[in-house]
């Protein structure tokens, strides 16, 4: 069954009741402080319909939620940390499309709209595609961390293009300085903050929709277009100018230490590309926004590719279905629902409608300003690739690269991985 979309406050008012009210099962990843948040959304929901809802979290969420499928003791709404996973349960036949009027509305209300319903349209058991994921609560990866006081010092300003920032890379070693911290060590999973790397510059210097095949392989690993990439990232982290300790210590340094360089005094380098968690890395009283910032990594003036983010989010979608789970997701629509997990920590959303008074952090206001200044979203794709290949191949061959392999020879080498799982 495919039901219609309910549309905002209105039409959740008219949900409520004891007549329609229901139970609503949601299992998803999060435990500790983030199941008080999402349990807070949840209430809000309940208010606002009269249905009764239980939230299960489990860090074992990936592989429970396949077997309480397969078995069909799945709950009404599962909460994806990987779209990838969900595109796999859909095309088992154990997804429900959301409700017709839902991807007009997610196109015109959320910040790269077109991006989000792509995101959630995956292929259903007779391989044509539906929309059956909504994405509410999302992270961002295109972010230049600083020190505005060591900017300051010197007389750097923020870059808003590429240019810009490749011109400030040169000025400060001109300067006698180091413009770059850049760690790949990670334990087991060591190489991973590369493909990062590798996943901006492919949507600054590529088309989405040569990301998009890149993702699924259709643009082989081993292309001009991606191995153009990699040596954009080699530009940075290959040369021995730009980088703290030199380009030997990048594929070494683990990305927990790499950043702390830049609160040496005198500062050891002056800027580090990473995602929105690195702040728990920083010393210990650090205050972003203060002490430390960050701003948008740049796109290119000089090519027509807008303005692309790079991130990650969680999609929700409908496993067991019935009225209250469509209601759920109609619910994601009021600018309410997001704006009740602002209030509190560790949310960002592209919702156009939201209030952005209501962050309680204006640090993630400002990342939430990044989000919503998007023309296009992409997921983290090496999480969207073949585990071989997204945790695997791509994750050792940028540790070769950085150590001194060409690209080329790298990219042939993750193609032949990818070729190998099929």
């Amino acid at each position: 069954m495919k039901t219609s979309i309910l549309s905002g406050a209105a039409a959740l008012a008219v949900m409520s009741g004891p007549v329609l009210a229901e139970d609503l099962t949601v299992f998803g990843p999060w435990l500790g402080p983030d199941q008080l948040n999402v349990e807070a959304v949840l209430e809000g929901f309940e208010a606002a319909t009269g249905h009764t809802v239980s939230y299960v979290g489990s860090d074992s969420f990936e592989q429970q939620i396949r077997i309480d499928a397969e078995a069909g003791s799945a709950p009404n709404i599962a909460i994806f940390p990987q779209p990838g996973l969900a595109a796999e349960l859909a095309k088992g036949g154990f997804l429900t499309p959301l409700a017709d009027g839902t991807g007009d509305w997610i196109s015109e209300n959320y910040a790269a709209g077109q991006s989000w319903v792509d995101l959630g349209t995956f292929a259903g058991p007779d391989g044509a595609k539906d929309l059956f994921g909504f994405f509410y609560k999302v992270d961002v990866k295109s972010l230049v961390w600083y020190l505005p006081e060591n900017f300051e010092d010197a007389g750097y300003e923020v870059p808003t293009t590429m240019e810009e920032l490749k011109a400030l890379t040169d000025q400060i070693v001109a300067d006698g300085e180091t413009p770059w911290c850049i760690g790949l060590g990670s334990g087991g999973a060591t190489g991973w903050p590369a493909t990062d790397w590798v996943e901006d510059l492919m949507l600054r210097t590529q088309s989405p929709a040569d990301y998009d095949a890149w993702v699924s392989n259709g643009l082989k690993f081993n292309d001009p277009k991606v191995v153009a990439a990699i040596e954009e990232f080699g530009a940075f982290a290959r040369n021995e100018d730009y980088v703290a300790g030199g380009a030997g210590a990048v594929a070494t340094t683990d990305f927990r230490d790499s950043p702390k360089g830049m609160f040496d005094a005198p500062p050891q380098c002056y800027m580090h590309r990473q995602a929105s968690f690195i702040p728990s890395f920083f010393p210990e009283g650090t205050i972003v926004g203060e002490d430390a910032d960050f701003f948008y990594f740049p796109a290119y003036a000089d090519k027509d590719l807008g303005t692309p983010v790079l991130g990650a989010g969680t999609v929700w979608a409908i496993t067991k279905e019935n009225q209250a789970a469509h209601d759920l997701i109609a619910y994601f629509q009021d600018p309410a629902s997001h704006e009740i997990w602002m209030a509190r920590q560790g949310f960002l959303t592209p919702h156009k409608g939201v209030d952005a008074s209501k962050f309680s952090d204006p640090t993630l206001r400002k990342m939430n300003e990044i989000l919503l200044g998007a023309t296009t979203f992409r997921f983290d794709a090496s999480d969207l690739m073949p585990g071989g290949v997204g945790a695997g191949a791509f994750w050792t061959g940028m540790v070769d690269y950085a150590g001194g392999k060409p690209a080329q020879q790298v990219a042939d080498e993750i193609q032949a991985s990818w070729d190998a799982l099929k």
